[in-house]
């Protein structure tokens, strides 16, 4: 199959520190090369991959000084992309929204990871206007915002068995948080649980410049407690070692979490994860096995040293059974299959169907 992976162009791909969209297109693109299928990766041009590159800016436009607006770009990249359209038999696109428009017409041949939050309101006209574009989840809890919008399958992400190393018998005392620095996802959670049984915590974070008078006002006067440890953000070398020496992950997110990549990311490094009930969280966590979910800060608290207990392998073994790489791309195939067999509708038939909504809408 000849298969277009379309990235974002924030990040190279994969990334060279944070990002899990970017990092995601890059595992599917080389395993999916691996699988013998002929791709073609668009992205930036620092991006590696075993696929054909085409490069669609020289850099990722986050470590680009020069770059004010993104969106100039992202429209070069896509008169790009259909530029060479009619060489794919799908195109797979990772960049939210941008491509509706111009891909409308062989929407039968392309198919939306969504990767973001879902429940912004202005996000519900645009899925009924667009409705022939076939969507996938990645997981069950990002459709309920929207859950009249056009998703063909919920695929759950997956990263290579071999990237991150388990360790069953970590050589620190320490729980991480790992991720960015935001409200959303409360590292001030995570200090007050790591005080409150005074076990040492490690932050490997990013900070977004959107996120910095946070950080700043809210967080730094929180990392001069004992045995608090700001880390910055980290690359994928030292993740297998920062993961896997940590006692256990805190997940304590305030928000609808689409998945959690550094969930999985734990887990592969047989490290248990003390997550909050938002989200995705339910569906990537096996209570008693992989972690444990709590509601409230006096639960979590409660609860870490039963995570603390958790048999490390098990967690491995349970990683390798649900999120591995070469389950999510052989998933991603059979939805690629699954929309090439599926019939035509005319197009005044179409019309009608991204209409239907709105006419019953008026009529109740």
């Amino acid at each position: 199959m000849k298969i277009a992976q379309i990235a974002p162009l924030m990040e190279s791909v994969p990334p060279r520190l944070y990002g899990g969209s970017e990092r995601i297109a890059s595992y599917l693109t080389d395993e999916l090369v691996r699988m013998g299928h002929d791709v073609t990766l668009f992205a930036s041009g620092d991006s590696v991959s075993s696929a054909h590159l085409v490069p669609c800016v020289p850099m990722a436009l986050r470590l680009d000084d020069n770059v004010r607006d993104p969106i100039p770009y992202y429209m070069l990249m896509l008169d790009r992309v259909r530029e060479y359209a009619d060489e794919f038999d799908i195109l797979h696109f990772h960049i939210d929204q941008f491509h509706f428009p111009l891909f409308r017409p062989i929407a039968h041949r392309t198919v939306t990871t969504l990767h973001g939050r879902q429940d912004l309101h202005d996000l519900k006209p645009l899925y009924v206007g667009f409705s022939e574009m076939p969507l996938v989840s990645i997981s069950n809890a990002q459709r309920k915002p929207i859950p009249n919008a056009n998703f063909v399958a919920t695929v759950y992400h997956g990263i290579p068995a071999h990237s991150l190393r388990p360790t069953y018998r970590p050589s620190d005392n320490y729980v991480a948080f790992l991720g960015r620095i935001s409200p959303e996802k409360r590292p001030d959670r995570a200090i007050r649980i790591a005080r409150a049984l005074e076990i040492p915590l490690k932050i490997a974070a990013k900070v977004d410049k959107v996120d910095e008078v946070y950080f700043r006002e809210k967080i730094v006067p929180l990392l001069n407690q004992p045995g608090v440890e700001f880390i910055g953000e980290i690359d994928e070398r030292a993740k297998s070692d920062f993961l896997g020496n940590a006692r256990a992950l805190l997940f304590p997110v305030d928000w609808p979490e689409p998945f959690g990549l550094s969930m999985i990311e734990a887990m592969a490094c047989g490290t248990p994860v003390l997550a909050f009930q938002c989200g995705s969280v339910p569906e990537i966590v096996d209570p008693g096995v992989t972690g444990f979910i709590v509601d409230t800060m006096d639960e979590a608290i409660r609860t870490l040293p039963a995570v603390l207990a958790l048999d490390r392998r098990a967690v491995r073994q349970r990683f390798e059974q649900r999120f591995s790489v070469a389950r999510m791309a052989k998933d991603y195939v059979h939805v690629y299959r699954s929309l090439l067999k599926r019939p035509l509708l005319p197009e005044h038939e179409s019309a009608m169907a991204r209409l239907q909504p709105e006419m019953e809408k008026g009529m109740n």
